[in-house]
């Protein structure tokens, strides 16, 4: 047994099954019992490191135990660390976490966790995951840390010394055609998602904001009154007609940004689609009974509750199917599709931000670079025009 003096704590490194066991001594307990750091190791050197490591984290207030883990660390963030935010959102990075990092890195000891143990978690999910929930899962890790951070557990972030690696790549969202657009619309009208597709198309509102749309939020114009008031005041026996786009299902019923609170005038075709809707919603009332609940929303269950992403979407992909485009479509590529359209039609990219409630027209560009088509082919017109006409003369 080798005696060993770390800072002001006498200790001794001894022999123990096939490897070594340290030991310091911190004094006794209330109790009158000895209180003892201990550490393991293949060597007596590892085992010197650990006990230095672990005194280093004694002196600056750490509390962390030996055995206190990465999946611990994790597991309090999730049930501690996300208090205020909506449901959807616990539920995804819960599914991440159970997924993708307590699986590969649980078990490891957070006070033992290096940056190359997270570079090679990282770099064994790039063939799995996109770019996206890459920066999702690394996120969650490092969270999770400072979220121990902040309760003394562990002294420094290692996840934050890591960069997140490029994954695998996504499939990037497209829009359809005016040809699809019209088989989309056609095979729509028999199904309850038929207004809900007509105004993603038409008006290219966000598919958050779409299940967030409250009847009280489309209006029209009372000629009489010569204002607009909400179509549960004023029917729908008027000419022009409009959304406030106030609310979406984000925690706390915010819109995305606050340039994404905008009135939209909303086209002939929606119009009538809603107003179509809504007689056939008065009769689902009627048949629910007592079961309706009165939200509001202009999207809904037969019950009257919130519509789930997931169902939009399977509904969504079988009128695309019916439509002869394949299941491969998503709700929001109906805002892609509007944004397609409208730059088509030769729509300015400063009206197409407004309509779409971008801040400028950078995101605009950016996110919807592909269906930007007479933007971006602008400059080489141009310059045929001109150059073309100089060689001529």
């Amino acid at each position: 047994m080798a005696k060993i003096l770390i800072g002001k704590y006498e200790g001794s490194i001894y022999e123990e099954g096939d490897g070594w066991t340290g030991a310091i001594s911190l004094g006794f307990a209330s109790s009158g019992k000895r209180k003892r750091l201990k550490r393991k190791g293949k060597t007596k050197t590892e085992v010197r490191d650990k006990l230095v490591s672990a005194v280093k984290e004694l002196e600056a207030g750490i509390k962390s135990t030996a055995y206190y883990t990465v999946g611990d660390a994790v597991d309090d963030w999730l049930s501690k660390g996300l208090k205020g935010r909506d449901a959807q959102t616990v539920t995804t990075n819960r599914i991440l976490a159970e997924k993708h990092v307590i699986p590969y890195l649980g078990r490891a000891k957070l006070t033992e966790l290096r940056a190359d143990d997270v570079d090679e978690w990282l770099d064994g999910l790039t063939g799995r995951l996109s770019t996206r929930s890459l920066q999702g899962v690394h996120s969650i890790l490092k969270r999770s840390i400072r979220h121990a951070q902040a309760r003394d557990k562990i002294a420094r972030n290692v996840a934050e010394l890591v960069t997140t690696p490029r994954g695998r790549a996504g499939r990037p969202s497209k829009a359809l055609t005016l040809a699809q657009a019209n088989a989309v619309l056609e095979q729509a009208e028999s199904s309850p998602l038929h207004a809900y597709v007509v105004l993603s198309l038409m008006v290219g509102i966000r598919t958050e904001e779409a299940r967030a749309l409250q009847w009280a939020h489309v209006i029209a114009w009372d000629e009489g009154k010569e204002r607009f008031r909400s179509v549960s005041e004023a029917g729908f026996d008027h000419t022009r007609f409009a959304l406030y786009v106030w609310r979406s299902v984000r925690v706390h019923g915010d819109t995305k940004t606050k340039k994404s609170r905008r009135t939209l005038e909303l086209p002939g075709q929606a119009a009538d689609a809603l107003r179509r809707h809504h007689a056939r919603q008065a009769v689902q009332r009627l048949k629910a009974g007592e079961v309706w609940q009165d939200t509001g929303l202009v999207f809904c269950t037969r019950t009257g509750t919130a519509l789930a992403a997931g169902n939009v979407r399977r509904s969504f992909r079988l009128i695309t199917s019916r439509a002869g485009i394949g299941d491969e479509w998503t709700p929001r590529e109906l805002r892609h599709s509007f944004v397609s359209i409208m730059s088509d039609s030769g729509v300015p990219l400063e009206t197409i931000a407004d309509l779409v409630g971008h801040a400028g027209t950078a995101v605009t560009e950016k996110v919807y670079r592909h269906q930007l088509r007479p933007v971006i082919t602008k400059g080489a017109e141009t310059m045929n025009t001109v150059f073309g006409q100089s060689k001529s003369a």
